[in-house]
């Protein structure tokens, strides 16, 4: 009996500790964090040749701007931090020092572009600071065993240009290919991704190779190279500046490769527009999100958020910008990684929550796309399906395709 009672004893004193700890432990924060605010930081070229991107960063802070109007997350608004950094790492790296050891953020979020990403990477590791949805696809940014302070959000490169490879040796086999690179990680990662793709075909299939570094002012030479070469598709692994440059040589050599652009080089106002939209008809990529310039979704409720947010608190940006519906959706993720920490708004709590995303559907993701990440899976992005520019507008076609194993 004795032994009865203090079972029962023991199991009330161990039922009040539980009870009681929810309410001891309800908050806990880390520098950034507090009863009333979530400091969050971001670098962004709103000066330079890349500051066609600004525009990802204005439609993110009017996003935050929307979420602290409507009461905040769980009770805290939210303060994004921003600096311009030009799109040069040295000033990528002078800029995040600041937002960590300054203005003492929780988490960094969405850095723009692949060089200025690996600038700070193990900075911010190294001091156990998110660096959530980083605005690249390179392999790296996706290592949750090497960096696992570090999450990208943009659609893997490698595996990106795995998915370009299966297409052209099921569309075009026996296609002579010409590759021109950016000469960094997010080239790299494309022209192995490629590489991969086409398997042992490769190294008969591509005739050239071309790089570039971002500060070259031009790139008629390299296309120049890969026409000499006999090549009869043209693959680009480039940024906006340069495949715009490209699609314009092509054009004017009235020269008529199958034209292969990567995804970061897709939206029309900053890649084709400048490029012309005549001379870029009939160029393939690949997209994971909605075009708001695409009828197919006139009446879409998803699209309908995304406009109305951008009538009220973006009026002066372009809705038909790609570029602005990306920086909706990160915000978006940001804001459903924020929700789920609760109180527990620690950074390894962040990152926790990022690594456990379940089923996520976005306002802008294409039907029959959604986000899942694990502890040993940080690709945000694995769907991606085909489209096809018409001179207006891309047009998507093909089957939703997604890369089932972490990338290589």
């Amino acid at each position: 009996m004795r032994n009865g009672i203090f079972h029962l004893v023991a199991a009330a004193t161990v039922a009040v500790a539980l009870s009681a700890s929810p309410a001891d432990a309800q908050k806990k924060y880390d520098t950034g964090a507090s009863d009333t605010e979530i400091k969050i930081g971001q670098t962004m070229p709103f000066s330079g040749a890349y500051s066609v991107y600004a525009s990802i960063g204005k439609t993110q802070a009017a996003y935050m701007k929307m979420i602290n109007e409507q009461g905040g997350i769980n009770g805290r608004k939210i303060n994004l931090i921003q600096y311009d950094d030009a799109y040069s790492p040295p000033k990528t790296v002078e800029q995040v020092r600041k937002l960590v050891e300054g203005d003492e953020v929780l988490l960094t979020f969405q850095l723009i572009g692949t060089a200025a990403n690996a600038a700070v990477q193990k900075y911010l590791n190294s001091k156990k600071v998110p660096q959530l949805f980083a605005a690249t696809g390179a392999s790296k940014f996706t290592d949750p065993k090497n960096f696992p302070w570090t999450m990208g959000y943009n659609p893997n490169y490698f595996v990106e240009g795995k998915i370009y490879g299966q297409f052209i040796l099921k569309e075009h086999p026996n296609a002579k290919i010409g590759i021109l690179y950016q000469n960094d990680d997010l080239g790299k990662d494309y022209v192995n991704g490629l590489k991969a793709g086409l398997g042992d075909k490769a190294s008969k299939m591509i005739v050239a190779e071309a790089s570039y570094e971002v500060s070259d002012p031009t790139i008629d030479s390299q296309v120049l190279k890969i026409k000499d070469a006999g090549a009869d598709l043209f693959y680009s692994a480039s940024t906006p500046k340069q495949a715009a440059q490209a699609i314009r040589k092509i054009h004017e050599l009235n020269w008529k490769p199958v034209h292969i652009l990567d995804i970061n080089a897709s939206p029309v106002s900053a890649t084709l527009k400048p490029a012309g939209l005549e001379a870029s008809k009939g160029v393939i990529s690949v997209n994971y999100g909605k075009d708001p310039a695409d009828p197919t979704w006139k009446d879409d409720a998803g699209l309908k958020k995304y406009l109305a947010f951008m009538d009220k608190y973006y009026p002066e940006g372009d809705k038909m910008n790609t570029v602005n519906t990306y920086g909706y959706s990160t915000a978006q993720l940001l804001v459903q990684v924020l929700k789920q920490c609760g109180d527990n708004l620690t950074r390894e709590n962040v990152m926790k929550q990022a690594a456990s995303l379940k089923d996520v559907v976005l306002d802008l993701g294409l039907p029959g796309m959604k986000i899942n990440t694990g502890p040993n899976d940080y690709r945000v992005n694995k769907q991606l399906q085909m489209m096809r520019f018409n001179g207006e507008r891309w047009e998507l076609f093909g089957p939703i395709l997604e890369d089932a194993g972490p990338a290589g």
